[in-house]
C-alpha cells in the first residue's frame, strides 16, 4: 500500500485559518496554534456580540424615545402605555426614527398617547 502524505489537506486547513485571522496582531495571524486559538475565541465573541448588539440598539431607541417624549410632556412609560391603549402598533425602532427625523409626527403620536392615557 502506498504511503499517503496529507500535505495538501493540511495546507488547505491551515490556509483557511490564516485567511480568517488576517489582520490579527503578532503571532495570532501567522502561527497556526495561536491563530487557531484566537480564531475560536473571536468566533465566540462574534456570536455573543450579535445578541448584545440587539440589546444595545433597543436601549438606544428607548433613550431617544424617552428624550423626545419628555420634550412633549410625557415620560417614556406613559408614552408607551398611551400608545398601547390607543392601539397604535409602532415598534421602538420606528418611534426612535420618528423622534430624531420627524418631530411633528412624533408630537402627534405623543398627543394621541396623552389623550388615551388620561382616559
Amino acid at each position: 500500500m502506498p504511503r499517503v502524505k496529507g500535505a495538501i489537506i493540511t495546507k488547505k486547513r491551515k490556509r483557511k485559518i490564516f485567511k480568517m485571522t488576517k489582520g490579527y496582531w503578532g503571532g495570532k495571524k501567522n502561527l497556526y496554534r495561536h491563530a487557531k486559538e484566537q480564531l475560536e475565541k473571536s468566533l465566540q465573541y462574534a456570536y455573543r456580540d450579535r445578541k448584545v448588539k440587539k440589546r444595545m440598539f433597543r436601549s438606544l431607541w428607548i433613550s431617544r424615545i424617552n428624550a423626545a417624549a419628555r420634550l412633549n410632556g410625557l415620560t417614556y412609560s406613559r408614552f408607551i402605555a398611551g400608545l398601547k391603549k390607543a392601539k397604535v402598533g409602532i415598534n421602538r425602532k420606528l418611534l426612535a426614527d420618528l423622534a430624531v427625523n420627524d418631530s411633528s409626527a412624533f408630537s402627534y403620536l405623543a398627543d394621541l398617547a396623552k389623550a388615551s392615557y388620561n382616559e
